[in-house]
């Protein structure tokens, strides 16, 4: 349906939506509700984002095998396995790795356990702590996604974007009403804004996002 109606561009996000089972990132309560396009209640206050949005995001960053990405809001690893999937693909000769922050204790164990459970361990780090401060230990990131919005794109995050890089980043009020904003650095370090529309994100919270 995704790719009907123009949502899958690329063949390579295709294959890794294909490839990822959405059902076993949910509460075995929600698992039946697996495929319906929409955010499903993970806990903790916190959704799964629809498979469009994963898509959307997917195709926007222009994800390539090798890159190195950090992914702010683990929630409960889908967004992080597809992005694996495109990064380091199974054999691949140079496989990209994913670091993803999760700020909930609850959800990063949940996520770092779906991962494992599915073979991405080698491929993807969960790290329990603030998103919106990003995370300078492996920086600079070819690509940089965040899966929550913030008042105002965090200034860590455009810092530990490498050059030549994207950060897709939900920016606006609250509850909901965003936009998605996608920034590219250019080679010479200089930010280009574009707006990708609206979207409905749960808030980031941090020392750059919103207040608990």
């Amino acid at each position: 349906m995704l790719k009907a109606e123009g949502v899958l561009k690329s063949e390579v996000v295709y294959r890794a939506m294909l490839a990822v089972p959405r059902e076993k990132f949910l509460p075995a309560e929600s698992s039946g509700q697996a495929y319906i396009d929409s955010p499903l209640p993970i806990g903790y206050g916190q959704t799964i984002s629809a498979p469009h949005m994963v898509a959307i995001m997917c195709e926007a960053l222009e994800l390539r095998e090798g890159h190195r990405v950090l992914e702010i809001g683990a929630g409960s690893g889908y967004h992080a396995a597809v992005v694996a999937e495109i990064i380091a693909p199974s054999g691949s000769r140079n496989p990209g790795h994913l670091f993803t922050i999760e700020i909930v204790q609850e959800l990063a164990r949940f996520a770092e356990e779906n991962l494992s459970r599915l073979g991405y361990s080698e491929s993807v780090t969960v790290i329990c702590a603030d998103g919106s401060q990003g995370y300078p230990d492996f920086a600079p990131y070819d690509r940089i996604y965040v899966t929550a919005a913030a008042p105002d794109v965090p200034r860590p995050l455009v810092d530990q974007l490498a050059n030549g890089g994207i950060l897709l980043i939900p920016v606006g009020h609250r509850h909901f009403f965003q936009t998605l904003l996608r920034l590219g650095k250019d080679q010479t370090g200089r930010i280009s804004e574009q707006d990708l529309g609206g979207v409905a994100f749960v808030p980031l919270v941090g020392k750059h996002g919103w207040s608990v």
